[in-house]
């Protein structure tokens, strides 16, 4: 747990930077201050359930979902959940109209399953750069401000770092003129190496490449031998780039912390950084429900943002 001292000179550190006019009420105290940061909503929290069919829930309620359950207004699609429909025009019309209606921002859509970036064989890399256009063009439509991809390559630490700096330039070259950022997450492998990935982002040279540090994705190796990656390390090398935040959860003690992550001790960092954009929820644990576990990890944050305010 980081000591009080430290949070609050973050918390310092953070007011400062912001100087915005705005306010906001926290429910707890009705104390109107300067949001420290905004909270969404990362779709892959509704996994299970978007899946079981059972529910009848799918992609075009996500929007609802967000702000009707959980009063959430902004929100971080996942590919899967609408993979046939990038080039459907009348699907992402219905889509938007629906974030309209209720008021939700969408923000980016995370990327999976569209071949590796920093793939080995040029023709396939090429052809994963290509897979990746049809997601830029679908998030300009629907007013994203990124799509987040993965650095996937194999080789060395140098051999990776060069092929996916490569396909990430590709990428973001393509993406720049829509207005685009190419966004990379931890995501397991070299990815989740903070140092690696920080330096291939810096590699590309483009201002449109940039990180979505994600609080518990740091499983450089899992398995019988797995590599763990230091957290903290981590988001502290990625902040630089970042362009969006992941706020990773699992499990909360009784008191409502989440007992892999210090929350308090990770928007520290990420507040220290001068960052004060959305944070995304994505509730991947299993002992609660979907819908509790979302609003577990939206309280933990309220409560972060709450003692920012007071300190």
């Amino acid at each position: 747990m980081t000591n009080r001292r430290q949070f609050l000179a973050y918390g310092a550190a953070a007011a400062a930077a912001t100087g915005l006019s705005s306010k906001f009420s926290f429910a707890a105290d009705a104390l109107k201050v300067t949001p420290p940061f905004k909270i969404s909503l990362a779709e892959w929290s509704l996994h299970r359930t978007l899946r079981d069919e059972s529910k009848g829930l799918t992609n075009l309620d996500f929007p609802r979902v967000s702000k009707e359950e959980f009063g959430i207004d902004a929100i971080e699609y996942v590919n899967q959940f609408f993979k046939d429909k990038a080039h459907d025009e009348k699907y992402l019309t219905e889509l938007k109209q629906r974030c309209e209606d209720q008021g939700v921002k969408s923000l980016l859509i995370m990327c999976d399953g569209e071949g590796a970036l920093g793939d080995p064989d040029t023709d396939k890399r090429e052809q994963a750069v290509k897979n990746h256009h049809k997601w830029v063009d679908a998030a300009k439509f629907l007013g994203c401000h990124s799509i987040r991809v993965n650095a996937q390559s194999r080789g060395s630490y140098e051999e990776q770092m060069k092929l996916a700096s490569d396909g990430l330039r590709k990428l973001s070259e393509y993406a720049k003129p829509h207005g685009l950022n190419v966004i990379v997450e931890n995501h397991g492998g070299l990815s989740s190496n903070g140092a690696w990935l920080a330096g291939t982002i810096a590699k590309t040279e483009m201002d449109n490449c940039g990180t979505l540090p994600d609080f518990g994705n740091f499983y450089i190796r899992r398995g019988k031998d797995p590599e763990e990656y230091d957290r903290y390390k981590g988001v502290e090398e990625l902040m630089p780039f970042a362009k969006a935040v992941s706020a990773k959860a699992h499990d909360f003690d009784e008191k409502g912390n989440e007992v892999h992550t210090d929350f308090f001790k990770m928007m520290g960092i990420v507040l220290a950084h001068g960052y004060h954009g959305y944070v995304g929820i994505e509730y991947e644990g299993g002992k609660v429900s979907e819908y509790e576990g979302i609003k577990k990890t939206k309280e933990l944050l309220d409560r972060v943002a709450e003692r920012i305010a007071q300190g």
